[in-house]
């Protein structure tokens, strides 16, 4: 079988939750589908879906392939446009949403340089902490830091970010020990109020995975807020590695018990389909692509 086809497949299938739901977009029947992604599985040897009669779920094997086949199904797409001899210079409006934090101190920089490549492209900007509906909204692409496997959305990884337990040097020298996850109880936390684990903060420690459900002192819907309190010595702050990577690295800020590796994000372009990609939102994925190829923190 063409194993392009295949990951078509198989992505449609995650996308739209079932066999039934991803027949009427790939224009084939639930058997034929089916035979696809059994097909798929068996040449790769592992089971990519849980299959229910009431619905399907990504196996861990399963999640790993999906975004890499996501990323390759794009790529291709790619490809075949820029050898395209009709490709049309990108030119027109591209409306563009991300993450506020993100946006200032990563994307805006790029800005200027995006625009001296492509002087046809009118770039409008919006930042935001929530997530938009591309569709809805009207915008072209976004990036997005989370993860991703069970979006509809198209989506091509440009990085990753970790998120690191930190407090300033001076919180740290006056306040009681920290040698554990439950420690965190006696302590004052700064909270990021549009985590969706919401106060429960998971890690992956010497013994595995731990949860610890923390009570905050402050909180705020803005990572740069939390960031500011943290280094004022107002508290321990769970906040991403991009945020981080300068105050850590100057000891503004210290990491709180480094053994203990918090979750890692995605940091994605996305948009809402593969088909007929317009050559504006070609090149600044593959511009960011390039750009994050190796980010600074």
């Amino acid at each position: 079988m063409d194993r392009a086809l295949e990951m078509q497949v198989f992505c449609t299938v995650v996308e739209k939750g079932s066999f039934v739901g991803a027949a009427e977009p790939l224009e084939m029947s639930k058997a034929a589908i089916s035979r696809y992604v059994s097909a798929l599985e068996e040449r790769l040897g592992a089971r990519l879906l849980h299959r229910t009669t009431r619905r399907l779920s990504l196996t861990d094997e399963g999640s790993q392939f999906y975004q890499r086949a996501k990323d390759a199904l794009a790529m291709i797409d790619e490809a075949e446009e820029a050898a395209s001899s009709v490709t049309p210079e990108p030119n027109g409006l591209l409306r563009i949403n991300a993450p506020v934090s993100f946006g200032i101190l990563h994307l805006a920089p790029l800005w200027a340089e995006f625009m001296r490549e492509y002087p046809k492209v009118e770039l409008e900007v919006s930042l935001n902490d929530r997530v938009v509906n591309l569709v809805e909204e009207g915008f072209d692409a976004a990036v997005r830091i989370a993860r991703l496997e069970n979006s509809s959305l198209v989506g091509r990884r440009l990085a990753s970010t970790r998120m690191r337990l930190c407090a300033s040097p001076d919180y740290i020298a006056s306040n009681t020990p920290i040698a554990e996850l439950a420690d965190l109880s006696e302590h004052k936390i700064v909270a990021y109020t549009n985590f969706a684990s919401g106060n429960e903060w998971e890690f992956d420690g010497p013994r595995g995975s731990e949860r610890v459900k923390t009570q905050s002192t402050f909180r705020c819907n803005n990572g740069d807020t939390c960031r500011s309190i943290a280094l004022s010595g107002g508290g321990i702050a769970l906040q991403p590695s991009f945020m981080l990577a300068d105050d850590l690295a100057r000891g503004n800020l210290v990491e709180i018990l480094p053994d203990y590796k918090s979750i890692e994000l995605g940091i994605y372009a996305v948009y809402p389909s593969r088909k007929h990609l317009p050559s504006k939102v070609r090149v600044f994925v593959n511009f960011l692509a390039e750009q994050f190829a190796n980010p600074p923190w």
